[in-house]
């Protein structure tokens, strides 16, 4: 979706009277196409000897994460950094939070430290929204229970952009536990809106009926739900959640729903095959396709980066971002 020079400042506005990124769900069509059209531009300072543009100069970034997390705490911190931020990485588990410290009254010791954004990772759902409404700085949703994960469904939406050059009218297929998924639900708000035709499949207890709701097709049928296919977006298999029998075995799963070479044959011969990770190989995806010429798993990880600096920029910017120099 290309912007004119109207609507990208018109979105531009909005993004800025929100001053959060909480999820997806509230975020329109334009300004999720900002912030990929912004992210574009960031991508190319890459290439450059300085990876580094002084946008955020003097702002304190603060990753507070009470989940693990490898890849979205690790992309925000180097994308604050290219932005000349000072990050701090708060460690939960050494913290007052282990001696009964509350959310609310550790955010605001952060705060009072000079904290400009804070990027939370939690395992309530809701929990940046509280956050939110109790402190001055802004904040960002690094994925907040089985709610949203609003950047990984940028980032993913900015790959499949890149890739196909548009995102109008592509079959994009999320496999796995839709469920539990907050990439899913982030997904599904971003791609919808950008007019792809987004289908959910997996076992039956994973992809609750209630999904039709938000505008996508349900299936669980995998070979069924493949078919033209022009990009697959797998999820992790929460190992963690399989004590509570939502599906008999693993074996079983990987069974019905593993994405590998066989099944790529029921989609598009130029479909791109996703994942958030981590992988569970040999589960959910073999290790040929995970590491074949159909996947974008790697770059994902890269464009998580460029879209990370995008959000902070724009809720910072005070230009037009469209026209700012990267």
């Amino acid at each position: 979706m290309t912007l004119t020079e109207e609507t990208a400042r018109l979105a531009g506005e909005k993004i800025r009277q929100r001053k959060h990124l909480l999820g997806l769900e509230e975020i329109s069509a334009d300004e999720i196409s900002l912030i990929l059209e912004t992210a574009k531009s960031f991508k190319e300072i890459f290439t450059r000897s300085v990876k580094k543009v002084p946008t955020l100069r003097g702002k304190t970034v603060v990753n507070l994460f009470f989940e693990n997390s490898t890849r979205t705490r690790t992309s925000f911190e180097i994308a604050a950094k290219r932005l000349s931020a000072d990050v701090v990485n708060f460690a939960v588990a050494t913290s007052s939070v282990s001696k009964g410290e509350s959310l609310i009254d550790t955010a605001r010791t952060i705060e009072a430290m000079g904290a400009d954004y804070i990027i939370m990772r939690h395992s309530a759902s809701g929990a940046p929204w509280y956050l939110s409404r109790n402190v001055q700085a802004t904040v960002l949703n690094a994925g907040d229970g089985t709610h949203e994960h609003p950047t990984q469904g940028l980032l993913d939406a900015y790959t499949i952009l890149e890739k196909k050059g548009h995102i109008e009218g592509l079959k994009v297929v999320i496999v796995g536990d839709i469920l539990h998924s907050r990439v899913a639900r982030s997904n599904i708000w971003a791609l919808t809106k950008l007019g792809a035709k987004v289908r959910l499949v997996g076992p039956r207890t994973l992809v609750p009926p209630t999904f039709a709701d938000l505008g996508v097709e349900i299936f669980t049928d995998l070979k069924e739900a493949l078919r033209d296919a022009d990009v697959i977006n797998i999820l992790r298999i929460q190992l963690e959640r399989q004590q509570s029998h939502l599906f008999p075995s693993i074996r079983e799963y990987r069974l019905l729903y593993q994405i590998n070479d066989q099944r790529l044959t029921h989609a598009k011969p130029d479909v791109l095959v996703m994942h958030p990770g981590p992988i569970n190989r040999g589960v959910e995806i073999s290790a040929g396709v995970a590491d074949g010429p159909h996947s974008v798993i790697n770059e994902q990880v890269t464009n998580g980066v460029a879209v990370r600096m995008a959000v902070l920029f724009l809720l910072a910017a005070g230009a037009n971002p469209v026209q700012a120099e990267a």
